[in-house]
């Protein structure tokens, strides 16, 4: 699947990127597992980074931004979802670091008008040989930037604790 910004809705920071729910991604109560939500937020950022050209290819040296380990991850849920269908990511970065990036998500209906869940998860750029913190590349930096959430977003704006 490529990323698309979603026609029907716009958001006022970041981009929304389709995600599909599929019926075996329900619990036995027909609701979206609990695990399911940053899968689908981590699937939307892997297409959203690899159709601008980044990607892993088994070479962790080549690998270059994609590098990157989870230092922190916090998700809330709002509301279940119940039924197998479209729907979308809300994805934004809320920091942009040196060495580290903090970014936002909403899991959402495709138009972006209701929320399931949201959270953020904070990344942090490594040297593949040492391990240690190295920083972005200036390309990576400039197509996160694209996506920098404004300070003070519009009072009715959810996803507030990311």
């Amino acid at each position: 699947m490529s990323v698309e910004t979603l026609q029907t809705t716009t958001v006022p920071y970041g981009e929304l990127v389709p995600v599909t729910v599929h019926f075996d991604d329900l619990d036995a109560l027909g609701m979206l597992h609990n695990s399911r939500y940053p899968l689908l937020a981590e699937r939307a950022w892997a297409e959203y980074w690899h159709d601008r050209g980044f990607g892993f290819d088994g070479d962790w040296a080549a690998a270059g931004d994609m590098c990157n380990v989870i230092k922190e991850m916090q998700v809330s849920y709002e509301r279940p979802l119940t039924r197998p269908g479209r729907y979308a990511a809300h994805l934004w970065v809320a920091r942009l670091g040196r060495t580290g990036l903090t970014y936002g998500f909403r899991i959402c209906s495709a138009d972006g008008g209701e929320t399931y869940a949201h959270g953020h998860r904070v990344l942090v750029r490594v040297d593949a040989q040492t391990l240690r913190p190295t920083p972005w590349s200036d390309r990576a930096r400039s197509i996160a930037a694209q996506l920098l959430r404004p300070e003070e977003p519009d009072a009715g704006a959810e996803a507030d604790a990311a």
